[in-house]
């Protein structure tokens, strides 16, 4: 193989620009490194710190100490399916469309599936951060939002599809249990009208580039099936187009029976009140509880397996996360950069 490639670079020192650049067809035909992954249960990971932590210095490593692309350890380990993130104007790049584009082609390169989360946000979205970007900050209207959302959505995965890449799943916001683009979207007591035309904006943009790309609502909390109950009545009542129901999940070491219990609740209720099925989008624990994190993850995998087509899969949320990177402690990388047991399960 390095023979007949020696005019290239060899992948593992790439920049993102020459990432970008190079056709994803041709990646993985130079990398061979796993077939593509069948439609079968999804064993993730959220990488989306990655090129920043690159960028940073940090280096990544197999068992024997050799430093090795992230993604080559993460698809041995079992890994099917990369997620990221996607924010519309962010500082410095990172997790914008380049940012993602580049990620994306890389995990394309191991044969891993690509699934995209759209925070419609500069930064962080989650259940207590809904921000508008700054470049919608003046749009008062649901339906400026709403073109906001389709525009934005729409010319990210066409950038994608356009270089090569292909989105099996895309979340329309990143746990929003109360709502998304506030205050105009947010949702509370009996109120998701205007959330609805936003999600299904978004859901309408995601089918007009990918027609099979299945389209998640992801919440927080996933043990906390009042919240659940509440939203997604909320959703079919208002007709909101979706496909998958997400949930994220964070246990502790002294706590993760109790929790996978509720979640496992929780889950059988969602497929069996809406008739969808569900996909454990994000969990993680301390990375030095990485015993119970594997126990965790075992049961984990289990409880989603036993809900057959239905349990769609569980992704670790940013794994390749150095402790302490950005005050994160739930990944599942030890300080001299190599993969704790925690990913074991996959």
């Amino acid at each position: 193989m390095a023979a007949q490639h020696n005019a290239c670079k060899t992948p593992r020192s790439w920049t993102r620009r020459d990432w970008i650049g190079f056709n994803a067809g041709a990646a993985a035909a130079l990398l061979v490194a796993k077939p593509a992954a069948a439609a079968t249960f999804i064993k993730g990971a959220d990488v989306s710190w990655v090129s920043q932590q690159e960028s940073a210095g940090y280096s990544f490593y197999n068992a024997s100490g050799v430093k090795t692309d992230p993604f080559r350890l993460l698809a041995d380990l079992g890994v099917n399916v990369i997620r990221l993130r996607v924010w519309v104007n962010p500082s410095g790049g990172w997790c914008d469309g380049a940012d993602t584009l580049y990620k994306a082609k890389r995990a394309l390169a191991m044969g891993q599936k690509i699934m995209l989360t759209f925070h419609y946000s500069d930064t962080w979205a989650d259940p207590g951060h809904q921000t508008k970007p700054s470049a919608w900050s003046s749009h008062k209207t649901i339906s400026e939002l709403a073109t906001d959302v389709y525009s934005h959505t729409q010319g990210i995965l066409n950038y994608l599809k356009t270089n090569g890449v292909t989105v099996d799943w895309v979340q329309v916001g990143n746990e929003i249990n109360s709502g998304m683009l506030w205050p105009e979207g947010k949702a509370s007591g009996s109120s998701f009208g205007n959330l609805v035309q936003l999600i299904n904006s978004g859901y309408n943009a995601v089918k007009a580039v990918f027609p099979s790309a299945k389209v998640i609502l992801h919440l927080a909390n996933g043990h906390d099936n009042t919240t659940f109950r509440w939203f997604f009545d909320g959703m079919k009542t208002n007709g909101a187009k979706y496909d998958v129901i997400g949930m994220s999940h964070y246990p502790t070491a002294s706590n993760w029976t109790s929790l996978n219990a509720s979640l496992s609740t929780n889950m059988a209720d969602m497929v069996s009140r809406y008739g969808k099925p569900v996909v454990v989008a994000e969990t993680g624990m301390d990375w030095q509880q990485a015993a119970a994190a594997k126990s965790m993850i075992t049961d984990l995998i289990s409880r989603v397996s036993a809900l057959g087509g239905n349990g769609l899969g569980v992704l670790y949320w940013e794994p390749e996360a150095y402790p302490g990177w950005q005050q994160y402690t739930l990944g599942a990388l030890n300080g001299s950069g190599r993969f704790t047991a925690a990913l074991d399960p996959f």
